[in-house]
């Protein structure tokens, strides 16, 4: 089709097969070069603090840091190190996802599967949005009142109580949508299979639904351990090992905040060091539970 001809003189259907316009090509070429520079542009702030973050910690890091408590200050003939706060990070964030995880994923299933279009489900799902965007300062007051209050003392168990909270709607709203993106089609054929509406959603739907879920999952944990504000609310800190899970425990968010604002050095480098370490452990959560993902898919 030239640029002369239009679209009324082609016949019924044809128009589907023909060559854009020049007009038409440069356009879509224009918007894909702008869109991809719009994105490189939003993730430049990112990788910016990405390298920053392993050019001044990278230097520092060494085996002691990762297997020692961390020394007084001035103190020189001993190592210094995190490993107390990267337990109690790993401990909480523990907590948190033995809870949020399966109970999010039943809230998702149940909101997808079992009660689609109902006023209730309505009502759950903005109560879920609501939650999701509630500030962390706000979950650590209310975990404080509930649990740190309670049980008369800041805790690991309050700690991990205040991450679910953050979690758990990540989780839930995440698991909702990528059951719906599943096609309807997996459904009927299930269902004219013999399969019944349990069999259906977890031996079908659930299963094809995994990688989505899997990346909900994952953006929670991340998100609850990169958390400052309700820790400091519930765990507070501890410079020595955790004693159990009803006692002050450190983590590697709280460590980060309070050595970045110390007027010492060698706190200041060892907060870049184990921020260094906090986004390693991240990353390599999200490659293992990939790695898991592709093979279950794989079989």
């Amino acid at each position: 089709m030239t640029a002369e001809t239009s679209l009324s003189d082609v016949p019924a259907g044809d128009e589907l097969h023909q060559p854009l316009t020049v007009g038409r090509n440069l356009f879509s070429q224009a918007m894909t070069v702008l869109a991809f520079a719009l994105t490189a542009l939003a993730l430049l702030p990112l990788f910016s603090v990405l390298l920053e973050i392993l050019n001044q910690g990278i230097g520092q890091l060494s085996w002691d840091v990762l297997v020692n408590l961390p020394a007084p200050v001035g103190v020189t003939d001993r190592p210094d190190g995190f490993a107390n706060a990267i337990i109690g990070t790993l401990i909480m964030v523990g907590l948190a996802s033995a809870v949020s995880i399966p109970f999010g994923i039943l809230t998702g299933i149940f909101l997808s599967e079992f009660a689609t279009s109902t006023k209730f489900t309505r009502v759950v799902h903005f109560m879920l949005v609501i939650l999701s965007s509630v500030p962390s300062i706000i979950v650590g007051i209310f975990a404080y009142g509930v649990v740190v209050l309670a049980t008369k003392g800041a805790s690991a168990f309050a700690g991990g109580f205040a991450l679910a909270v953050i979690m758990l709607p990540t989780v839930a709203l995440t698991t909702e949508e990528a059951l719906k993106l599943v096609p309807n089609s997996y459904r009927l054929a299930s269902a004219s299979l013999g399969g019944g509406r349990f069999q259906t959603t977890f031996r079908v739907i659930l299963t094809s639904a995994v990688p989505a879920i899997t990346t909900g999952v994952l953006l929670a944990v991340a998100r609850a351990a990169g958390e400052t504000a309700p820790l400091i609310f519930t765990a507070r800190s501890s410079q020595f090992w955790i004693q159990g899970l009803f006692e002050p425990t450190p983590s590697m968010s709280v460590l980060i905040y309070n050595y970045a604002g110390s007027p010492f050095s060698e706190q200041n480098k060892l907060a870049w060091t184990a921020a260094a370490v906090l986004l390693g452990i991240v990353l390599f959560s999200s490659i293992l539970s990939r790695l898991i993902t592709r093979k279950r898919s794989t079989r």
